[in-house]
């Protein structure tokens, strides 16, 4: 078999080019996001990284509308080791059915790793929220394979030094706050394109509060 004739198989993605067809995906809530993501939203049964200047201000505005979309399925959501106390009234504004939230945090990288794992892979959870310290590429391998098993909505934010780490990740953004607008860099998309500094325009009605410090 020659090269070109791999390269005309349908199960063959090659960079640069769409996929042939997307898996499922839960709209961000942000058209200006969901216009470059294959199948217009967050991939579910992977794993996306966002990539933040500070862990401890996460930007949990940018998934709250695709958390209470997949609220509606009435699964648990698992936050695994965040930075902060997520902040109850706050989630319950943003429409989190918060008797559905699971707040985890193991005290060790060998136990959050499996906590997130178990809970990525169990079906049981629609999405699930983790902040890991100094992943390795074997554990994010891991973590992928146990979204695919889940059909999981994996939201993993990073430190982000680590852009230039390979990942194993489905989707990777790059978060760029400002005081005038909020830019994404798509670092990775599988099956999509590369975008430099895009611009999102946040509603009035999403809220930073959802972490207490």
């Amino acid at each position: 078999m020659t090269l070109a004739s791999c390269l005309e198989r349908a199960d063959i993605w090659r960079g640069g080019q769409p996929a042939a067809t997307t898996g499922a995906v839960v709209p961000s809530g942000f058209n200006e996001l969901d216009d470059h993501l294959p199948g217009g939203g967050w991939p579910l049964g992977a794993l996306t990284e966002i990539l933040v200047e500070d862990i401890a201000d996460s930007p949990l505005w940018l998934v709250m509308p695709a958390l209470c979309a997949l609220g509606q399925q009435k699964h648990w959501q698992a936050w695994i080791t965040p930075p902060n106390i997520p902040f109850a009234p706050a989630l319950i504004e943003s429409g989190i059915d918060l008797p559905r939230v699971l707040i985890i945090r193991p005290g060790i990288w060998r136990d959050i790793l499996w906590a997130t794992e178990q809970t990525l892979g169990s079906g049981s959870c629609s999405a699930v929220l983790f902040w890991p310290k100094r992943p390795d590429s074997t554990a994010l391998r891991r973590l992928q394979l146990a979204a695919e098993r889940g059909r999981t909505l994996g939201l993993c934010f990073r430190d982000h030094r680590s852009a230039g780490t390979h990942s194993t990740a489905a989707l990777r953004l790059l978060y760029q706050p400002s005081r005038e607008t909020t830019q994404l860099s798509i670092l990775k998309c599988r099956g999509g394109h590369l975008v430099e500094k895009l611009k999102l325009v946040r509603s009035n009605s999403t809220s930073d509060r959802t972490c207490a410090g």
